[in-house]
């Protein structure tokens, strides 16, 4: 749920078969192209790197990827187009496994002073009925659990601890191209934050982070019927999650399963989200549900309020990308 799993646990190396391959030298999502360019040309560059990798994208993976290969000895080049505070609606459940992750990379205290909450399961909805699942942490030290928190919170900390590395550089610019030389990746034009192109190359690794579509409100003035757990409402057409992001702010996440998206300007997106969304009516049962009654004058609230904002997430089938030199970090 929220999309960090994917990432913290384990990096799942991705690519997707229809959007990340060479057509018309093109990745989506990436640059605007992958530029061929030969080998002599490159030489003649002044803009050769003495890092070991390039990342592409500091969000969670990223900068944890470039965190813990600055701890193993590599000298790392981060570039990431914005590197203020991020403002994000999604990816902001760890599960207990990635937090454990964070422990073993010596990342915990990323989850310290941001005002993050333990999450000890979900509360499940179903058919106007619910019950408490709770993560089975009995073998675990105390302090292991869930946390939730605001996404960009947790990123800058995360970008801060790799940027305490030495052999560790963040810069923020806009990655134009990768290059590539004899069907090898070998590094990236991209444009910095001032407007300077530049051709950073001789790199034996570029690694690229691919973001992953949600729809999102913030409730306030009400409160989660179970403390501390993920709320998880499964309803057609899709399933609805809430959970604190702090104080007593609420962020409720819609998936709208890959249909394309009512518009937000002219209402249709308010229209949907409160007779679709909202309201389930199950004829053969002869009754209506929805989401909890707890949960409902906030929702409606925050859908009048028009806060209402939506964010690409795309499912990215497991396989391996064959060009050398380069390596794609997705989510599921």
């Amino acid at each position: 749920m929220g999309g960090i799993p994917a990432s913290v646990l384990g990096f799942v190396l991705l690519y997707r078969s229809k959007g990340v391959k060479k057509t018309n030298e093109s990745w989506e999502n990436i640059g605007d192209e992958v530029v061929q360019i030969s080998e002599q040309v490159l030489c003649q560059s002044e803009n050769a790197t003495n890092a070991d990798i390039i990342i592409v994208e500091a969000g969670v993976a990223g900068s944890a990827l470039a965190y813990t290969l600055g701890k193993d000895g590599r000298r790392v080049h981060v570039i990431e187009r914005d590197l203020t505070l991020p403002d994000r609606i999604a990816r902001e459940l760890l599960q207990p496994g990635g937090y454990l992750k964070l422990i073993e990379w010596g990342l915990e205290d990323c989850v310290e002073e941001i005002d993050a909450e333990q999450v000890l399961g979900y509360a499940l909805y179903k058919n106007g009925r619910s019950t408490k699942l709770s993560y089975p942490l009995q073998n675990f030290d105390q302090d292991v659990a869930g946390r939730r928190f605001r996404n960009g919170r947790f990123i800058q900390r995360m970008r801060e601890r790799a940027a305490s590395l030495p052999n560790v550089r963040l810069e923020e610019g806009n990655v134009t191209s990768l290059l590539e030389v004899e069907e090898t990746i070998k590094g990236v034009q991209h444009k910095t934050k001032i407007g300077q192109e530049l051709t950073t190359y001789d790199t034996p690794l570029t690694i690229v982070d691919i973001p992953s579509c949600f729809v999102a409100l913030i409730l306030e003035n009400c409160e989660l019927p179970y403390p501390n757990h993920g709320h998880v409402i499964l309803v057609n057409p899709s399933p609805i999650l809430f959970y604190r992001i702090s104080g007593s702010k609420f962020r409720c996440l819609v998936d709208i399963l890959g249909q394309k998206l009512p518009s937000i300007s002219n209402g249709e997106m308010a229209n949907y989200l409160k007779t679709v969304v909202a309201p389930q009516d199950d004829q053969e049962l002869s009754y209506v549900f929805q989401i909890p009654q707890e949960l409902r004058d906030a929702f409606d609230f925050a859908i009048n309020k028009g806060n209402i904002r939506t964010m690409p997430n795309r499912s990215m089938p497991a396989a391996p990308y064959p060009t050398p030199g380069a390596l794609l970090l997705g989510y599921i």
